[in-house]
């Protein structure tokens, strides 16, 4: 019993600190994530080293959502985001996005990202509830980075 005592408290933090396995929930990744692909999200760097950077696929833990979101971020604190036409302009410069495949969705005025927020879209922008629906996510919502997909077998690897 004392053995198992230091082995639940390792497990606990590497869960809260360090990684986390989870399943994508949704078609807004696709064809990057889709239904039911289990991913490792790291904690570490968002926490002690720096902020998500633009591409980045991060979890969100939204208070009003009932699971995690996975988006990528594509606009910083201080940028101003315009979504025109399935097009994403920074600072009114065209983003080269070689990650999107299915553009499209709602299009979104120029917005100005405040200080300690990023703004995020789906992969997958018809089908995604993303930032053109709830604006900019504070940095302190967003848990880790997806890494690596770890399921299913014919995609394991690292997450571009």
């Amino acid at each position: 019993m004392r053995a198992a005592l230091p082995a639940v408290l390792a497990a606990l933090f590497i869960r809260v600190f360090v990684t986390q396995a989870m399943v994508v929930q949704g078609s807004s990744m696709k064809p990057n994530l889709s239904y039911n692909y289990r991913v490792m999200v790291e904690k570490v760097t968002y926490r002690f080293v720096h902020g998500p950077r633009r591409g980045d696929v991060v979890v969100i833990d939204m208070p009003e959502e009932n699971t995690l979101l996975v988006k990528r971020a594509v606009a910083l604190p201080g940028e101003t985001i315009a979504v025109q036409d399935g097009q994403v302009f920074i600072n009114d410069q065209l983003l080269e996005e070689p990650w999107v495949i299915r553009r499209g969705g709602m299009d979104y005025p120029p917005t100005l990202v405040p200080p300690g927020h990023v703004f995020v879209l789906g992969d997958n922008r018809e089908e995604s509830r993303d930032s053109r629906h709830f604006g900019p996510v504070p940095v302190d919502q967003i848990g880790g980075q997806v890494r690596f997909i770890i399921w299913p077998p014919d995609h394991i690897g690292e997450l571009r």
